[in-house]
Order: structure tokens, then C-alpha cells, then sequence
């Protein structure tokens, strides 16, 4: 093949990449995001939700003490916004945490 050949065939190739590229861009959307949420119940320890919510969403003991009490005067709070994977592993995480220390906290998550 000839360099003139070449050259053509390499800029042909170049904007046939550029245009899949915006299509690509143009196509591509945000993931939804889901807020996870701890409610209320009258069993679980006050000091408990406290460790949850700092130990899984890294929260300070500030915070964490902040969000416990909104969990407890208004009857649920929020923990943190994340995409589907994310909330759906820490609602699991904050579950198993307080099924295995014999507590009957449960947290959720729902579309933004």
C-alpha cells in the first residue's frame, strides 16, 4: 500500500473513532442514585445505630449521633445517597450487622 493510501486510510479511521466516540458521549447517562435510609424501632440501642452509621457510612461521631436522633424523633433518616450497588450493599451490610447482634434495626434504600 502506498503512503498516500495509508495516510488516507489512517484519517478515515481516525474520524470514523471520533464519531463513535461522540455517539458514545452522547448516549451515555448518569446512574440513577438511591438514598439509603435506617428506620425506627423501639429495641435497637441508641449507641448501636451509632457505630452502624459510623463504621458503614463514615460518618463522625458528630454526625452519627445527629442522625441517630433524627432516626429516633422523626421515625426514620438518611444515611447517604449512592448508586443501586453501593446502597443495596450497605442496607445489606447495616442488616447483617444488626441481625448478628440480635437487633431488629432495618434499613432500606429508594430511588432519588
Amino acid at each position: 500500500m502506498s503512503k498516500i493510501s495509508e495516510k488516507n486510510n489512517s484519517n478515515n479511521q481516525s474520524l470514523i473513532s471520533e464519531k463513535l466516540y461522540e455517539d458514545l458521549e452522547l448516549t451515555t447517562k448518569k446512574p440513577s442514585m438511591y438514598e439509603v435510609l435506617m428506620l425506627n424501632d423501639d429495641f435497637t440501642p441508641m449507641d448501636f445505630v451509632v457505630l452502624l452509621l459510623k463504621n458503614f457510612f463514615n460518618k463522625s461521631f458528630d454526625e452519627a449521633t445527629q442522625t441517630m436522633l433524627n432516626i429516633h424523633q422523626k421515625g426514620s433518616a438518611l444515611c447517604g445517597i449512592y448508586s443501586y450497588e453501593i446502597a443495596e450493599t450497605k442496607t445489606l451490610q447495616v442488616m447483617k450487622a444488626a441481625k448478628d447482634n440480635g437487633h431488629p434495626l432495618q434499613c432500606i434504600f429508594i430511588k432519588n
